[in-house]
């Protein structure tokens, strides 16, 4: 067996959601924290849900790679 240092599921991708009471399916609206960071947005939309997703990820990308050049 292969030891992997790094999970498949790390600790800085994971979020909580909370969906507004008001929220349905064609008007998705609530919070999204990252765990780790306590970063917190509001959103409106299934997309701008996802949008925050990805700008979160690629900033711990971006992170991850500067830490492995030294920068």
């Amino acid at each position: 067996m292969v030891y992997k240092p790094e999970s498949r599921y790390p600790s800085q991708r994971s979020y909580v959601l909370k969906i507004r009471s008001d929220a349905g399916p064609g008007a998705l609206a609530g919070r999204l924290e990252n765990v780790v960071t306590g970063v917190r947005r509001e959103f409106v939309s299934g997309a701008e849900l996802l949008d925050w997703i990805a700008t979160d990820l690629a900033a711990h990308a971006d992170e991850q790679s500067a830490d492995a050049s030294g920068t």
